[in-house]
């Protein structure tokens, strides 16, 4: 009887485990009886077909996101809604929400009280944990006096929020409103739009006045809080329907992204850094073409990489191969910058094949740049740097759409971006717009697209300076470096997307900077390559004629006694360095 009771026990306490795993919790404070109940009493209603077929909108932050930056989407000072409610370091400012709310109820009329706004809540618990993707195990007062008491105090929040007023406060106090602003646009803390609007009745006779009174403070907190300045008609497009989202990351996500945009069907694959059509051997067949002399300054460079004299293998060895090795292979960043940056990632290996091979013309028709840099640091950089850009012609100017507005005009070499305001709550509130919408849009990530595209072009300080003074980025952080860390450690997309108005405008200006290049690489040949062919022509049969010299001197004296083993020849079967 008493091992029949243990095995009963053991199975009772496996069970109650898997249910809390299976719940979330991993047993922890868990109560069997209670998550049975609460399972039986929604499988009998009829309402659980509505929760199930619920929308779900806050979601949890992915952990390939997360992992890059952990602060930038868990709150530092309010917990707002079931997620983070339990956590201990948290709970010291609730006195501040406990007065927000005494405020909210002073601001009621009729004589109502903050319990009938906590009995509206009891009475749509179930609609309030529709939203959220976690299974939330919280009594139902404990959940409406909580979701209550947030709702008050995030209200009070918004209603008194200003920007320009923020900024010019003393730093304590600003500091005290933007990290605020940072836990009140985290993914993991957010509650329903609707609860605004059920605090907001309560003042209001009327409840068409508590949904203008609703529109006006949520319109005008999204259009201040927004990093990206949106076209002028965009707050009245998103406020119009409030319905329509579910919390105010939403909001500020279709208030930035265009419904259009995020409705664009795929595009093509990204564009590479620089076009597949330029290559290295087509400027050299252009000007074997226009200069027929360029033949005999090839042959003699021919003639003299394939002797096999001790000199040459001396200069191939230790001036040329293993200097392009170590550049190629140098670790951190420059490593990355010979990688990353066309003209020299071609040149390695076109040096190192023309003096590896007797077979030069063989070897140099088969390197083409397109895919030379196909590698992942290539690819991370899907456009150059604005200072490259800026060499090449490239003007910047604001985009008064917004992010729809992003394009290249080819004709005045013009790349027009959206109005950025960079400040301390712009990476988190970019972050956890880019964790919303890789859970939540099932299109293409156009939001991560634009942060690629930021992270492209910007890489110095220099970057962010050119970007100010042209109007498209307003710095508000300490210097324009710190703007430049900011962006290089911007999150990427965490799944494969294309945006075909950003992939165009990128690709537009790809070939832009491509063509310039070519030009300035055949006027450089020109002017510094072809037109000297006879000095060249006369120096190639000056080295050739030393070199076999000494060649013959070598094979009647010995060299070693001067040289030593530098210039020591090939043993007869032997391989050459």
């Amino acid at each position: 009887m008493a091992s029949t009771t243990a095995e009963q026990v053991a199975r009772m306490q496996e069970q109650a485990r898997f249910v809390g795993v299976a719940a979330g919790n991993a047993g922890v404070g868990f109560d069997e009886g209670r998550w049975l109940s609460r399972v039986r009493e929604s499988m009998a209603e009829r309402a659980a077909e509505e929760l199930g077929a619920a929308v779900v909108r806050v979601f949890d932050v992915p952990k390939v996101l997360r992992s890059t930056r952990p602060e930038a989407y868990a709150p530092h000072h309010f917990a707002l809604g079931p997620y983070h409610c339990r956590r201990p370091e948290l709970r010291d400012m609730e006195r501040y929400k406990l007065a927000a709310a005494k405020r909210a109820e002073k601001l009621f009329a009729a004589g109502k009280k903050f319990d009938d706004l906590v009995q509206r809540f009891y009475d749509i618990h179930e609609r309030i944990l529709a939203p959220y993707h976690r299974l939330v195990e919280l009594n139902e007062h404990t959940l409406a006096w909580m979701m209550a008491i947030d709702t008050c105090f995030l209200l009070d929040f918004l209603e008194g929020y200003h920007r320009d007023e923020a900024t010019d406060m003393v730093s304590s106090a600003t500091n005290w409103i933007n990290a605020v602003v940072r836990d009140a646009m985290m993914l993991e803390n957010q509650i329903p739009l609707f609860l605004f609007a059920c605090a907001l009745e309560l003042r209001h006779d009327a409840e068409q006045a508590a949904a203008d009174a609703l529109r006006g403070v949520l319109g005008r907190f999204i259009t201040e809080v927004s990093p990206i300045t949106p076209p002028a008609n965009a707050a009245m497009a998103v406020a119009g329907d409030l319905s329509r989202h579910a919390h105010l990351l939403e909001l500020l996500y279709h208030f930035l992204v265009p419904t259009d945009a995020v409705a664009e069907a795929a595009g093509d694959e990204p564009p590479p850094l620089v076009p597949e059509d330029f290559s290295a051997v087509d400027v050299f067949d252009q000007m074997q073409q226009e200069l027929p002399d360029y033949d005999k300054v090839k042959q003699a460079c021919v003639q003299v990489s394939s002797l096999n004299v001790a000199p040459v293998r001396f200069i191939k060895k230790n001036l040329i191969s293993r200097p392009m090795s170590l550049m190629t292979s140098l670790p951190g960043t420059a490593g990355k910058l010979v990688n990353r940056v066309p003209l020299l990632s071609a040149v390695a290996p076109l040096v190192g094949k023309l003096w590896s091979s007797q077979d030069v013309e063989a070897r140099l028709k088969g390197v083409n740049l397109g895919t030379i840099i196909n590698s992942p640091l290539a690819q991370e950089l899907m456009i150059p740097s604005v200072a490259q850009l800026a060499a090449c012609g490239v003007r910047f100017a604001p985009a008064v759409e917004g992010i729809a507005g992003i394009a290249f005009d080819a004709a005045t070499a013009t790349l027009s971006l959206p109005v950025i305001t960079l400040d301390g709550n712009t990476e988190v509130i970019l972050r956890n717009l880019v964790a919303y919408e890789a859970v939540a849009v099932r299109g293409p990530l156009v939001l991560a697209r634009y942060t690629e595209l930021m992270n492209g072009i910007i890489d110095t300080a220099k970057d962010v300076k050119i970007l100010r003074q042209s109007g498209v980025v307003v710095n508000r952080m300490k210097s324009d470096g710190e703007a430049a860390e900011m962006w290089n450690g911007m999150c990427r997309a965490t799944r494969l997307s294309r945006v075909p108005r950003l992939d165009g405008a990128i690709r537009a200006v790809n070939e832009h900077r491509s063509r310039r290049a070519t030009v300035r690489l055949r006027k450089m040949l020109k002017r510094y390559v072809f037109r000297a062919w006879r000095v060249l022509t006369l120096l190639a049969a000056v080295v050739l004629l030393l070199m076999t010299a000494l060649q013959t001197f070598c094979s009647v004296y010995q060299c070693n006694r001067w040289f030593g083993n530098m210039l020591q020849m090939p043993q007869p079967g032997a391989k050459g360095p």
